[in-house]
């Protein structure tokens, strides 16, 4: 099994776990055992990991349910808010409006794509991409719950989105893309599936500049959202190198030593 398969393996196993422990009732903090490691960027493991708990406490989190205010849960299924593993609120980001298709990489048990369907109204669409079969059944349960009419969950890769090309006017994703071993393929898609004058708005960790891949490294490990991070700038160069233009990353909320929860945006540009 080459690194890169290994490495994904351990992302899916860790997301379907924080999916199992949000459906069966026993959550993250229960699920902690040396066999059995938690899936969650914010977790007693993750803490470990960075050498700071401070992710996890109630006054201060970067990653998780806590980012999203009462008003924006307000309304969605409790499992939904229970399965957030993010480092923020993209649909906000990106300022979804009426009639938009919106397009979710990684979308776990689907909160972001629940809330981008109640942004873009009847008339618009969601679609979540996720490759964990649990994390698909969860948010198909947290769809039915809600009611709503105007989302569809896909299995797939973020590195290979099943949807055709132009199928978006808007691409989200929420602490996601730093778990890909193949980022540059990911950037790709986003671009492919977008319209002309499409944009993304995403939330994800990244890293100072000055930071190191073996830096990065040693601040977090790979499925804790840190060790696989990009920096400020291999950020905008690969958003560049993909196509797009007018991008931005806004650092918001420090995960580990030099390593932030951060805004990305970008724009395909008109031909």
């Amino acid at each position: 099994m080459s690194e890169n398969t290994e490495l994904r393996e351990q992302v899916r196993a860790r997301y379907a776990q924080a999916a199992t422990a949000v459906t069966t009732g026993t959550r993250n903090a229960d699920l902690l055992t040396e066999e059995t490691p938690v899936a969650s960027c914010c977790s007693p493991a993750a803490a470990e990991d960075t050498g700071s708990d401070s992710c996890c406490a109630p006054t201060e989190r970067s990653f998780g349910a806590g980012l999203y205010d009462e008003a924006t849960a307000a309304g969605l299924p409790l499992e939904a808010v229970e399965a957030s593993l993010g480092c923020g609120n993209p649909t906000a980001v990106a300022e979804l409006h009426e009639g938009e298709r919106v397009l979710d990489l990684g979308s776990g048990g689907g909160i972001d794509v629940l809330l981008s369907a109640h942004r873009v109204g009847p008339t618009g669409f969601a679609y979540g991409v996720d490759m964990t079969e649990e994390m698909l059944a969860l948010a198909e349960k947290n769809k039915a719950e809600a009611g709503a009419e105007n989302i569809e969950f896909l299995k797939g890769t973020i590195e290979d989105v099943p949807l055709p090309d132009e199928a978006v006017d808007v691409v989200i994703s929420n602490c996601v893309i730093n778990l890909s071993t193949d980022k540059p393929a990911v950037l790709g898609e986003m671009f492919r599936v977008l319209t002309t004058g499409g944009r993304i708005g995403v939330s994800d960790v990244v890293a100072e500049d000055r930071l190191t891949p073996e830096q990065r490294a040693e601040r977090g490990s790979y499925v804790g959202c840190i060790a696989g991070a990009l920096s400020k700038t291999e950020y905008l160069d690969g958003l560049a190198a993909a196509g797009f233009t007018d991008a931005s990353v806004e650092f918001t909320h420090e995960a580990a030593d030099g390593m932030h929860a951060a805004i990305i945006r970008a724009t395909k540009p008109a031909n």
